[in-house]
């Protein structure tokens, strides 16, 4: 199956002049846990509720002139939207990380994909399966 088809098509996104409180404003507002951040489309950095963690409160820094350039992972990976699914597991276990933005073949960004979102998946697949294995069971004996 491809990453294309799984992905969520509405990501959060900011610049890196985004200040550090939008960005966490912005993961509240849309119940995310991350914002990408791009240069006009093509995704350059993330911005995790763990960086801000990390890299703001735990350090007790000001934040009041930082931005997403001075907390961003700036190492991002990503996949392409052709991919298939288990490329994307194998990225996501390599790397680990749990959020992968996902690109057209220009390198712009199309989507991202969660290891939540993998999860939910996963455990629906087994769902279907599971009911399939119950309906051709034979009943116990009571």
């Amino acid at each position: 199956m491809p990453v294309d088809d799984l992905a969520r098509s509405d990501v959060v996104t900011a610049t890196e002049e985004t200040p550090v409180s939008e960005l966490g404003q912005a993961m509240a507002d849309e119940t995310v846990g991350s914002v990408v951040i791009v240069d006009d489309e093509t995704p350059v950095g993330i911005v995790t509720d763990r960086d801000l963690a990390l890299r703001c409160v735990a350090e007790e820094s000001d934040t009041s002139d930082k931005t997403a350039e001075n907390v961003m992972t700036e190492d991002l990976e990503t996949i392409e939207r052709n991919a298939g699914f288990y490329e994307a597991v194998d990225r996501m276990s390599d790397n680990g990380i749990r959020r992968l933005p996902v690109t057209d073949e220009s390198g712009e960004l199309v989507g991202i994909l969660t290891s939540d979102d993998l999860t939910t998946i996963l455990a629906d697949e087994q769902q279907g399966l599971s009911s399939v294995i119950e309906a051709q069971r034979a009943p116990y004996d009571e």
